[in-house]
């Protein structure tokens, strides 16, 4: 408890400081995923990218991200095992930060794709495990998020695979495949913006004071999804399409189509993305903050103090700005090769799949949902289309990513321990 007292400005200041590493390191590894099927598909330019997730990644984080943060530092560890040792759990949590954070960076100047969601839960679990005992990690609550990891790509993958089937049927395996895109992509759109702002509306916006009940929630969902599609079609209508090209050029005419939906869908990614993994930076820190503050009492339902999801947001931007460019290559170019429309289904998946699942408050990894998304469109287009040995080498990153970071957490625990014991 008196190290609480003497020196808790300074645990809150420097958890802040890991924190914010930690959304740096989700911006530059996680919001690249995100953004890498845009911009492979070459539906947005790396700026535009940037500019999109800026905004969007922001306004999931800040909106959105309150459900998942729960969970990640609640469910993972018992808590009543720090009860007459809370500055073990202020340690623990900081030294979780810095390690998952350390690692992002690592693997992102060499632009692997690992999972932000999987570094953290490694951390927490390293420094608990070894720091205080195994019987303080909840193993059911890590069997269960390990088991999301395994079925969140699934079902991405599926998703991505039925969306896309749908687009080959429905537009571009028909006689006029440039009047269908003008008639099916806007029923795309209002998809994507019906699914999105429905989890929204639900469960992200009760931490600024809005509450709605079911169908005032549906209602407003069904709101802005026509309100996107109508806008959509009105971008549609506009591009300039030559009726006498032969069906080749149909193709590329109906891809220009699609690119207006990557606009939109990419959009929705980054929102997306920012309700479910600003967790991953904001949840310890919470945690060490809620602890600081009530003197040493480990609280049951720690409210958020109004600038951690900002700091988080702030984080996430400036991590893809400076730093994203190398695993945007990975995920947009390296595993299949993307059009507009294959992007498209790979990443109206994968947004689906991540905002259920942060409606639900599972923190599940974006990255392995997304490449799930990016598989499944490659396999509706059989196995060759597939380059394997990056795939080999993301399934590698991802195995790596537990130990290194419960390692780092483990070694970074002790030294803080030493510093402030």
């Amino acid at each position: 408890m008196d190290i609480l007292s003497s020196y808790g400005s300074m645990l809150v200041i420097f958890a802040a400081a890991v924190g914010f590493l930690m959304a740096w390191g989700i911006g530059a590894n996680d919001v690249a995923n995100a953004m890498g099927t845009s911009v492979g598909s070459k539906a947005l330019t790396i700026k535009q990218a940037i500019i999109i997730a800026m905004i969007f990644e922001f306004a999931g984080a800040y909106l959105a991200g309150g459900e998942v943060t729960s969970t990640i530092r609640k469910g993972i560890i018992d808590v009543s095992f720090y009860i007459h040792q809370p500055e073990l759990l202020v340690f623990g949590m900081t030294a979780a930060l810095l390690a998952a954070g350390t690692w992002l960076i690592i693997a992102s100047y060499f632009g692997w794709p690992v999972s932000t969601t999987h570094s953290i839960v490694g951390a927490i679990v390293g420094f608990s495990a070894v720091g205080v005992g195994m019987d303080s990690v909840v193993w059911s609550g890590v069997i269960a998020i390990i088991g999301s990891w395994i079925i969140t790509p699934l079902i991405s993958g599926i998703i991505a695979y039925f969306i896309f089937m749908s687009s080959q049927k429905l537009i571009f395996d028909t006689d006029n495949p440039i009047r269908n895109a003008k008639r099916y992509v806007p029923v795309y759109m209002f998809l994507a913006g019906f699914i999105l702002s429905l989890v929204t509306i639900k469960k992200g916006l009760k931490h600024i004071g809005l509450h709605f009940t079911s169908n005032e929630a549906l209602l407003l969902a069904i709101a802005v999804g026509v309100v996107i599609a109508i806008v959509g079609k009105i971008y549609i209508n506009r591009i300039k399409i030559d009726p006498r090209a032969d069906k080749d050029m149909h193709f590329a005419n109906v891809e220009k189509i699609f690119a207006v939906l990557m606009i939109v869908t990419a959009c929705a990614m980054a929102f997306a993305h920012g309700s479910n993994d600003v967790a991953n930076a904001i949840g310890p820190l919470a945690a060490v903050v809620s602890i600081v503050g009530h003197d040493g009492e480990i609280a049951k339902e720690a409210t958020l103090a109004w600038w951690i999801l900002p700091l988080g947001g702030v984080g996430i931007v400036l991590g893809l700005a400076i730093f994203g460019k190398r695993v945007m290559a990975t995920i947009g170019q390296g595993i299949t090769h993307l059009t507009p429309s294959r992007g498209f289904a790979a990443e109206l998946a994968a947004a689906s799949t991540v905002v259920i699942a942060s409606g639900t408050g599972l923190p599940i990894s974006t990255t392995q949902t997304l490449v799930g998304a990016v598989l499944g469109v490659g396999m509706a287009r059989g196995i060759a289309a597939l380059n394997l040995g990056v795939v080999r080498n993301i399934v590698i990153s991802w195995i790596v990513t537990l130990p290194i970071g419960a390692s780092l957490s483990i070694i970074f625990f002790y030294m803080l321990k030493a510093f402030f014991s």
